[in-house]
């Protein structure tokens, strides 16, 4: 049995947490792992062999570097584009076809919390035998609420340890979701899955075949980066974009769903990760430095500010570097609009932090003005910036911390603790961190055009254009 992670994703509802460049599941929102590490470590003990990530282009090194935090190695798959979950497992399934064997995918999201993993794998390996048997399991969570975010699968007759699907249904209004509920036979649909990864390829083609030939096509001219595996990015951009549960779950035969009471949550939005934090006596769920007076029932956070809150209920309050969200917490469905928002104005909140994880290390935008830019960058040991140069603004680099190997123009020297250089518009320069321990320094940008895309890579040890 091999693990399947689709870790693809924006999470926009849980902005200004999550944002399209460091999306939910790379967070840390319960436990001490993110979402996506929890879900590699939730399963490692009855997988076999490395997992298969899937993710885009943009978050590769976040992805990486995760799997390397938590000591596991991965077979990264890159998508040039999404096309949602179809193709996703499609690519996964020819390249676990390709090593000559044909095994189990237990294909997960990499965004989901479920607070009793060994109950969970347990129900894994009830329906490892439905699976051998050549059906197409799908895990369906008992339904406790009437839920109208989700869409519910319709269990049949016995079948195995399981039960055959009698059908799929999209997500209901309220009194169409208490109707669910109170009869016993539907589920939540969770997104997850088992099967052999030979079935899910022949119903793909029997009832999606432009879908498994535009894949096929992709994986014919496969390229390896690093750790990464890429597929034909033109060919893939053509690929028709489906869900697995339209494209094939719900029109295959020998489709089987497993019962799952695992405390299963999606993490969807703000008043879902109320849901599974721990409380104090007020109902509140409190992460970071929070003070509270007379407030019930709210979810507030801080990542690096006091904040305090009086005489409020039902709110929820997140604070990040660079942005405060306020809403009432029945109301966290549309912070997605806010997210649309900030994109269709251009504003960077959406899409990135003030701390950017980049493949060396990191960086934080302490501050900025109209002609000046202050970052604090820390490089990992033994890492190394790109060779490159700007042609709108000079740099002055001084070294807090660690020891730094410099390159400007034709010169090449070592720079320690409370040294500095400065790097004038057009030189070309670089920066390496040759030590055993994390090199801190902090970088003010002067000129007058500082963005990101003011850069003119020579040579990046990553691969980045």
């Amino acid at each position: 049995m091999k693990t399947i992670i689709i870790a693809g994703g924006t999470g926009s509802r849980l902005w200004p947490l999550s944002r399209s460049l460091y999306p939910k599941q790379f967070l840390t929102l319960v436990g001490e792992q993110s979402m996506l590490q929890a879900t590699v470590t939730r399963v490692s003990e009855i997988a076999d062999g490395e997992p298969i990530v899937i993710c885009n282009e943009d978050h590769r090194f976040i992805v990486a570097e995760q799997m390397r935090e938590i000591g596991t190695k991965a077979d990264v798959i890159l998508e040039p584009i999404g096309r949602n979950t179809a193709p996703a497992i499609a690519l996964a399934a020819l390249h676990a076809l390709s090593t000559g064997e044909d095994p189990l995918l237990l294909v997960l999201a990499a965004d989901h919390v479920i607070e009793d993993p060994a109950a969970f794998r347990e129900k894994v390996l009830t329906a490892q035998a439905l699976a051998e048997n050549g059906s197409l399991v799908t895990f369906g969570i008992i339904a406790t609420t009437p839920e109208t975010g989700y869409g519910y699968i319709r269990r049949g007759e016995v079948e195995g340890n399981g039960f055959k699907v009698d059908r799929f249904v999209e997500k209901p209004d309220l009194d169409r979701a208490k109707e669910y509920v109170s009869s016993g036979n539907y589920y939540w649909n969770s997104g997850m899955f088992l099967f052999r990864a030979s079935r899910y390829i022949e119903e793909l083609e029997k009832h999606r075949p432009d879908i498994l030939e535009k894949c096929e096509q992709s994986f014919k001219t496969l390229t390896s980066d690093l750790d990464f595996i890429r597929v034909a990015s033109e060919v893939f951009k053509n690929c028709p974009d489906e869900s697995i549960d339209y494209a094939v779950m719900e029109k295959a035969d020998s489709v089987a769903v497993v019962p799952l009471d695992v405390g299963w949550n999606d993490v969807g939005a703000w008043s879902s990760l109320w849901d599974v934090t721990e409380k104090d006596t007020d109902g509140n769920a409190v992460i970071g430095d929070v003070v509270c007076h007379e407030t019930q029932d709210s979810l507030l956070m801080s990542t690096s500010k006091l904040v305090a809150a009086v005489g409020v209920s039902n709110l929820v309050l997140v604070e990040t570097k660079d942005a405060i969200m306020v809403a009432e917490k029945g109301k966290v469905q549309d912070v997605k609009k806010i997210v649309e928002h900030l994109k269709k104005e251009g504003r960077p909140e959406y899409e990135l932090h003030r701390e950017v994880y980049r493949p060396w290390g990191k960086y934080d935008s302490i501050d900025t003005g109209a002609r000046y830019k202050v970052k604090r960058i820390t490089v990992k040991p033994g890492n190394k910036l790109s060779v490159q140069m700007h042609h709108h603004r000079a740099e002055h680099w001084i070294i807090v911390s660690g020891t730094a190997k410099v390159g400007r123009d034709d010169e090449e020297f070592l720079l320690t603790e409370n040294d500095s250089v400065y790097l004038p518009i057009g030189c070309t320069h670089w920066l390496e961190n040759p030590g055993k321990i994390p090199l801190e320094l902090i970088e003010v940008q002067s000129g007058s055009y500082l963005s990101e895309d003011d850069i003119v890579r020579f040579e990046d040890r990553y691969g980045r254009a």
